[in-house]
């Protein structure tokens, strides 16, 4: 069925069309309408099946060799009569492993899916005549949507109002010039008009840039445009984070290692057998094969990548529950090295609710009704609650508190023009009839306001401007911006006639002055203590504001970012300055006042040359560039537009500077856990390749391959993953952020790496030893049950206990306040699986253990050893604190 072609429609006829009105749908006609349309969704890629999943996690070459020569091991053992132990056991493992895979791929999938709900966009909707915020995937055709600056379009609209709307369609035309948007039916011979012309609608996909509108949804979903091309949209991959891939490259380097070991272990068993006049049969070839491939699955941590992710997943949910929204996984990464957070004023080190409470002007009356109709801020349905950006919603509740609500004078004064307001020149202005008469309002700062008036409002009547009168403006302004407040003015102007041209040129100018008003955001009380623990953390915060310098200066120095204005600069001093003079200053500079938002990059620019990880925050559309520029960029959850919010790694839902901080602790976190577990899975695995490889070279047989995969089944998983949860080191927020660069065995972890692996071999070999002198019965070439045992009992309680050593790098355990418990359980759970195996005769059989298990005495002797581990890493750490390295 062909598209309707909405573009050559009247705007009316369209909405009649589509079942609508200027009052939007109602609620229960929109529930309707969802139910027949759908959700406003883009097609997802298909997912693969659990089975699908499971068969992925065999894919590995190390795991397919083993199943092949499990599989022949079970040829030849059933030919001889045996049951085949080994290949029922290594089969077991590798389903195991495979299952606990697909788990772990599934949790980080629901984490991600989970964020995605907690970020979806929402839009301003009409719905019963009421602006109402309703998410975008909520949208129907037929909602009339409301849109401006900053805006993500939601779906395919028919525009019904434009007031100097121009929308950017990169993603759909590839054109970067924004459009200027018009609400008239296009004309066309054939009715075939390309996408980039069709002036009068609005594209899902495109991002309205300036002014703003209204349009009625036409098409959702995949009855988009964008629809059409979902399928490409839907191939898209999400990458590895920076630590991932790093842990990739190191996966890479050990195979290597481990694989060389193992064609060692396997060429050095073979000569060995030639040199001793044996000739070896295939069954000692595959014994030499199998215990050099279970060696390199065992001793390769296969599920390291897997355990970061699923503990990055954790922490990415943790910080969602406290408002901190991540839209990229390597911000995880990122906040633990962030040493300079530049942040916004208005919202995030304040309340966002701002309350005019102080005036300057002869005609409070006319001051209250200019600043609530040069003002995009709404009242709701309720009459009470005021739907807007937080400055002009305060303006609007100005004139409710005056007797002016702002319905009730735009029913006087309706509008008929306006130039929206823009960051360059500050300033908005709307036109409006008056019972005939025209009269403009324009708002904004004080310097620009002053700038463009001929005339003043005094007691005495409207009298030109002279330097005298903008003296004692000025000097008001000073007395509130001294109080924190900030300040607005206001203008007007009448015209005999209609304007013919809607411009800033044409309006803003022979303004008289109304007055001026002071308003008050108060700061967040928990932010001063925010302030305080990031200068412990050896962070610096930066506050960046479009607000002027002394109401800056004075929020500065009651948060304690500064102690005296000479740290204060405005834009326009950092645009006087050069590039080395910003470089030699940029340090001892913490807050910048009247800003421009390339003044913001450029910022951030500098920061990041000198070699200092930078956050930024913003809201505005403006603010993007520098948030995409930051290494953390922090959209607002609140005022934020859609724009910075997909461009942003983090959205603060409460926009607030405290959960900045929160993150960041909760980022070192579940960095510094995510280094514990890649310490205990190294050092555990180092330990299994040391023991098995001096084994071989002193020929006997300390562990078996089916050992060997058990222990890494125990001791890679479950341990691991609670390493993940541990709480974070009472210290966590007093050490200086880590360097960007810094590699995954820095501080140290290389060196404790291989001393701990070491000490775990010696732990083992000595409980072989000891259950070897203590055998009766040494059986065939030299293998003695009893010693194999023991040592596969001390080799896995040692990593357990091991992993309770990695609760911190460097404090000792016994002075660590809390308690993990799910550590705890996988200790708990392990000692017992690991006392069954041996203990129980049908299992101990299997594995080729000691008939009848260990005795008391050996049973203590082997426990006793496996303990050994924390003391003597105890002491190093001890020795470490006390040298400081």
């Amino acid at each position: 069925m062909e598209k309707r072609k909405y573009w050559l429609e009247d705007s009316g006829q369209v909405m009649a069309d589509l079942g609508t009105g200027e009052n939007g749908l109602s609620a229960v006609e929109a529930e309707e309408r969802l139910k027949k349309y759908g959700y406003n969704k883009l097609k997802e890629a298909p997912k693969d099946s659990a089975m699908k999943r499971f068969l992925a996690q065999l894919k590995d070459p190390m795991i397919v060799i083993l199943l092949v020569a499990a599989f022949i091991s079970a040829v030849l053992d059933v030919f001889e009569g045996k049951t085949p132990y080994d290949t029922l056991i290594i089969a077991f493992v590798v389903i195991v492993n495979g299952i606990l895979g697909v788990v772990q791929e599934s949790k980080a999938e629901a984490a991600i899916e989970a964020l995605k709900k907690m970020s979806e966009s929402t839009n301003r909707v009409l719905r019963g005549g009421e602006t109402v915020f309703v998410k975008s995937s909520d949208l129907v055709p037929g909602d009339i949507v409301l849109l401006e600056a900053g805006d993500a379009v939601p779906a395919d609209a028919r525009i019904i109002e434009s007031a100097s709307m121009k929308i950017e369609e990169a993603a759909l035309t590839g054109e970067s010039v924004p459009v200027d948007k018009t609400t008239g039916a296009l004309q066309s011979d054939d009715g075939e008009i390309p996408l980039g012309d069709r002036t009068n609608m609005a594209f899902m996909g495109s991002t309205v840039v300036y002014g703003r509108g209204r349009a009625v949804i036409t098409g959702t979903g995949m009855d988009t445009e964008m629809g059409q091309i979902a399928d490409a949209i839907t191939q898209a991959k999400s990458g590895l984070t920076p630590l991932q891939i790093k842990l990739a490259q190191l996966s890479h380097i050990l195979t290597r290692v481990v694989l060389g070991v193992c064609i060692f272990i396997f060429a050095f068993d073979m000569i060995k057998s030639f040199m001793s006049g044996q000739q070896p049969g295939l069954s000692n070839i595959l014994n030499f094969f199998m215990i050099a491939v279970s060696l390199a699955v065992a001793a390769i941590p296969e599920g390291l990548v897997a355990v970061v992710t699923i503990v990055l997943s954790i922490g990415v949910t943790n910080m969602s529950k406290k408002n901190a929204i991540i839209r990229k996984m390597s911000a995880v990464e990122t906040l633990g090295c962030t040493q300079i957070i530049c942040s916004d004023k208005t919202g995030t080190l304040t309340k966002n609710k701002m309350t005019v409470t102080q005036v300057y002007s002869p005609d409070e009356k006319l001051l209250a009704t200019a600043m609530g109709l040069c003002n995009d801020s709404q009242i709701n349905g309720d009459g009470k609650t005021v739907i807007g950006e937080p400055t002009e919603a305060a303006l609007v509740e100005y004139g409710i508190s005056a007797g002016l609500p702002k319905t009730a004078l735009e029913e006087k004064q309706p509008r008929i023009g306006e130039v929206p307001f823009d960051s360059g020149r500050k300033m908005m202005s709307t036109v409006h009839d008056k019972d005939g008469q025209i009269i403009q309002y324009t708002k904004g700062g004080l310097d620009e306001i002053l700038r463009n008036c001929t005339h003043v409002l005094t007691e005495d009547g409207v009298v030109p401007i002279s330097e005298e009168l903008v003296d004692h403006i000025t000097s008001e302004n000073k007395k509130m911006a001294d109080q924190a407040l900030r300040v607005l003015a206001c203008a007007y102007k009448t015209y005999d006639e209609k304007p013919e041209e809607w411009t800033s040129a044409a309006l803003e100018n022979d303004l008289t002055f109304i007055g001026i008003c002071g308003m008050i955001d108060p700061v967040r009380p928990e932010v001063e203590a925010a302030i305080k623990e990031c200068r412990e953390a050896g962070i610096t915060p930066v506050m960046i504001t479009g607000d002027h310098k002394d109401t800056a200066v004075a929020i500065a120095k009651e948060l304690g970012i500064i102690t005296d204005s000479s740290q204060a600069v405005t834009g326009a001093e950092l645009g006087q300055m050069s590039d080395e003079e910003f470089k030699s200053r940029i340090r001892d500079i913490r807050v910048y006042a009247r800003v421009q938002p390339e003044h913001k990059t450029r910022i951030v620019r500098t920061w990041q040359e000198l070699g200092y990880v930078t956050a930024m925050t913003g809201d505005g559309v403006n603010d993007a560039p520098s948030i995409k520029a930051a290494d953390i960029g922090l959209g607002m959850g609140i005022t934020g537009t859609d724009v910075t919010k997909n461009v942003a790694d983090m959205i603060l839902a409460d926009d607030n500077f405290a959960t900045i901080v929160s993150a960041v602790a909760e980022g070192r976190r579940v960095y510094d856990n995510i280094r514990k577990a890649i310490q205990f899975l190294l050092s555990s695995n180092l330990a299994e390749v040391i023991s098995v490889f001096l084994a071989s070279v002193m020929g006997f047989t300390i562990l078996m391959p089916t050992h060997l995969l058990f222990i890494n089944l125990i001791t890679d998983c479950f341990p691991a993953l609670a390493l993940g949860v541990e709480a974070p080191e009472k210290d966590i927020m007093n050490r200086e952020p880590r360097k960007k660069d810094e590699g995954i065995l820095a501080g140290g972890m290389g060196f404790d790496t291989l001393y701990q692996g070491i000490v775990v071999t010696i732990l083992t070999m000595t409980a072989y030893f000891i259950g070897r002198s203590g055998d009766g019965s040494i059986g065939a070439g030299g293998f003695s049950s009893l010693g194999v045992t023991m040592a596969f009992f001390v080799m896995s309680m040692c990593e357990i206990f091991h992993s309770c050593n990695m609760r911190s790098r460097r404090e000792s355990i016994f002075k660590m306040g809390s308690l993990n418990k799910p550590l705890l359980l996988a200790m708990l759970a392990s000692l017992a699986l690991t006392t069954l195996i041996v203990e129980v005769p049908a299992l101990a059989s299997m594995f080729q253990f000691r008939e009848g298990g260990l005795d008391p005495e050996h049973y203590m002797i082997s426990f006793g050893l496996s303990i050994l581990v924390i003391p003597i890493v105890e002491i190093v750490k001890l020795i470490q604190r006390k040298t400081g390295k």
